[in-house]
């Protein structure tokens, strides 16, 4: 079962209250600050090529020139230069997104530095991330600065298409965020309106009998001068590599900005409605003895996973002078699923059959989450601060249900899928869980630059709650948590273009359950130390950084040695590691991006100490390129290739097995129609082919194995007008 790690309460009056009060002072609300004159006058970014994917609307949080990242809120919430942030980020642009022909949110995220993306093989239903050796896909993600509410199985899904790009914050960031893990956050940010009229229709065929339509289209609304749209939609049919899982999804999502004549206030409406069919059951039955086979859960007599999500927000500001602008994005987001499944008990050698079983699974949830900021900038004498004050607020509450039924054998020496009698559960009376979790924050921050130096410092206090109710056994539970969290940095700026930092930074989780005295565990904490290196000269679109890190987690749950029934709080588990990223977009034509991370992670207590977490790897290494010949015979041709090396992991936390390691390729081929004539400018035809060599080496986590994802093509045909 997926753990879902979010958030729990204060009274909601203290929040309602906070909000009239920011309300109050700010009278109306949105667009970010001026700021004020710099104490650091930094020299400006000149480059040739832009590099940017047309139809990138303005904010959102992220501005790049082609792969290369300029300014990002992630890492502070303010529009902060990257050359001034003292913590590790990723940056993912939506040309990079296009140049590979990204399909999922795990795909888009693998050739980042410090991340493990698709931890657990090829899944269709659920995107897995790992950060720095922690997995940050209950807790870390985000959607426009906004957590991504939700229950176990009730989980957003993050089409990319619909996306202008993703940012990754590495490290402990519960001082801008709350609880999560320490590994960091991904956010993902959605596609706005442009100022300039941008159309775009695109069509796509694949392996698995795929087919896909996309619409993009955005611009001003006629007659209005101050008001833009843009409305994206995407169309899918698709099998996958399993017998009993589909990869179908039909998207749309408006979004509207409104933006005083003055440019002081901006109101932008997000919205979104996706309905997505996968399969309940997604692996491969893998042996008590820890070996995998080649024999599939799941039948299609019995298999749909079945989606509805839903989300409506705004993002409003309010500049009221050049020194002091107020913030408030909040969203409204609800999912309903139903996971049909079968799966496979054990193995019957006698008999020749696999055993089976059926089971139905029903996971609703709904949450509202808004954050409000107010910053204000100004000088005291030759130094000049940028002090940010926030109160947020995250409210989920979900229901999860599920019961069995029965399925019939499978033979092993020709295995009958879809050929035996499936009866489905009759209700589903075997579980019932309704949780509600809230959780309230308060948080101020200060960026104060002094000739070449940039601190960075910030606190802030959260108040969680979580109620859970088991309606079968009338049973109920409460839990109250509140913590402090911080994160000081210091960065130096050279003319040259380095920028050295150190940072210090906090993180916790809450833990559900209570110890075998029936006490409740408190949440487990997290720290990191960071040093790092940053290179982005002035006269070259280029940006190197390298980071060192030391994670360490603590109070985490391990079996009590006094009775193995229950678990006791003295865990920890510390990751130490160094990554490096380059990513530059010379010209337009080229584009490049390189990483590299090794981790050394290990149990610092327990049965387990000294050893390292099973499936996560010590070395990683990804390069990818992309170039599109301007001149000469093969203009118009573009040519993208890729690389990633994974090194060997450990199959179990005992580390008694090793997982292979292994090498997986992908590639692009596109060509720009424009050259051949005026009349065909805005057509582009792609061909793009993930795991280009079908290495299927699976990796093994604690008994369980996965496969990597198989070789996959798709073409696409895509015209802008």
């Amino acid at each position: 079962m997926r753990v879902f790690d979010s958030s729990p309460r204060r009274p909601a009056n203290v929040f309602l209250a906070g909000c009239s009060l920011i309300a109050v002072l700010a009278g109306s609300s949105a667009a970010h600050a001026q700021q004020a004159t710099p104490a650091i006058e930094l020299d400006p970014v000149v480059i040739e090529a832009t590099g940017t994917a047309p139809g990138d609307g303005p904010g959102g949080g992220l501005t790049s020139a082609g792969y290369v990242a300029r300014d990002t809120t992630i890492a502070t919430k303010t529009d902060t230069d990257v050359r001034k942030i003292p913590q590790s980020i990723g940056t993912v642009s939506r040309e990079e997104l296009e140049n590979r022909n990204v399909q999922s949110l795990v795909e888009a995220a693998r050739y980042t530095a410090g991340v493990r993306a698709g931890q657990f093989g090829f899944d269709p239903r659920f995107d897995t991330i790992y950060v720095r050796g922690f997995n940050v896909t209950d807790t870390g993600f985000y959607r426009d600065g906004l957590r991504s509410l939700g229950g176990s199985f009730s989980v957003f899904r993050h089409e990319p298409y619909l996306l202008q790009g993703v940012t990754i914050l590495k490290g402990p960031s519960s001082m801008l965020y709350g609880s999560g893990a320490p590994g960091g956050i991904v956010n993902v940010i959605s596609k706005r309106p442009t100022e300039t009229p941008f159309h775009e229709i695109e069509a796509q065929v694949g392996s698995h009998s795929r087919v896909q339509g996309n619409f993009d289209l955005s611009g001003p609304v006629p007659s209005s001068e101050n008001l833009f749209y843009r409305l994206t939609g995407v169309w899918r049919s698709a099998d996958t590599e399993f017998i009993a899982a589909r990869d179908d999804r039909v998207s749309i999502a408006p979004a509207l900005t409104f933006r005083s004549s003055d440019k002081n206030t901006e109101l932008t409406v997000l919205g979104e409605y996706t309905e997505f069919t996968s399969g309940g059951s997604a692996g491969w039955y893998t042996t008590p003895q820890g070996q995998i086979t080649g024999l599939q859960h799941g039948d299609p007599n019995y298999k749909d996973y079945d989606g509805q999500q839903f989300r409506i927000g705004y993002e409003f500001s309010h500049r009221f002078n050049e020194h002091l602008a107020f913030r408030q994005n909040l969203r409204y987001q609800n999912v309903d699923t139903d996971m049909k499944y079968v799966s496979i008990l054990g193995l019957d050698p006698v008999q020749g059959v696999a055993n089976r079983y059926a089971a139905r699974l029903v996971d609703n949830s709904e949450g509202i989450a808004v954050d409000n900021q107010l910053q204000a900038n100004f000088n005291l004498g030759p130094v000049a601060n940028t002090v940010l004050a926030g109160l947020d607020y995250n409210n989920v509450s979900y229901r999860y249900r599920y019961g069995f039924g029965t399925a019939g054998p499978l033979s092993l020496a020709f295995p009958n899928y879809g050929m035996t009698l499936v009866q489905p559960p009759v209700s589903l009376d075997g579980y019932e869980q309704r949780t509600r979790q809230e959780q309230l924050g308060v948080y101020v921050q200060d960026q104060i630059e002094f000739n070449r130096f940039v601190l960075t410092v910030g606190g802030r206090h959260d108040w969680l709650e979580t109620r859970n109710k088991y309606p079968l056994s009338s049973s109920r539970s409460e839990q109250n948590d509140s913590k402090f969290t911080g994160r000081v940095g210091l960065a130096y700026l050279f003319d040259n273009g380095f920028s050295p930092y150190a940072s210090y930074s906090t993180s916790f989780a809450p833990t559900i359950g209570t110890s075998r005295d029936g006490s409740s565990f408190k949440p487990t904490e997290g720290q990191q130390e960071e040093i790092g290196l940053r290179y982005t000269p002035s006269d070259l679109n280029l940006s190197v950084s390298a980071a060192l890190f030391r994670i360490k987690q603590s109070s985490i749950l391990i079996p009590d040695p006094t009775d193995p029934n229950f678990r006791i709080q003295q865990g920890e588990v510390e990751s130490r590691g160094f990554e490096v990223q380059a990513m530059t977009s010379l010209t337009d034509s080229l584009n490049l991006t390189a990483a590299y991370t090794y981790l050394d992670m290990e149990y610092l207590n327990g049965d387990d100490r000294g050893n390292m977490p099973a499936g996560i790897p010590d070395h990683q290494f990804s390069v990818w390129g992309n170039y599109e010949f301007s001149s000469g015979f093969a203009q118009g041709v573009g040519i993208g290739f890729g690389t990633r090396v994974i090194s060997k992991s450990w199959a179990d936390d005992a580390n008694t097995s090793r997982n292979p390691s292994r090498v997986l390729f992908d590639a692009t081929l596109s060509y720009d129609f424009s050259h051949l004539s005026e009349s065909l400018k805005g057509v582009r035809a792609q061909v793009s082919a993930k795991n280009l060599f079908d290495d299927r080496v699976p990796t093994c986590v604690n008994s369980y194995c996965y496969r990597e994802e198989g070789r996959s093509v798709i073409g696409s045909l895509r015209y802008r007008f």
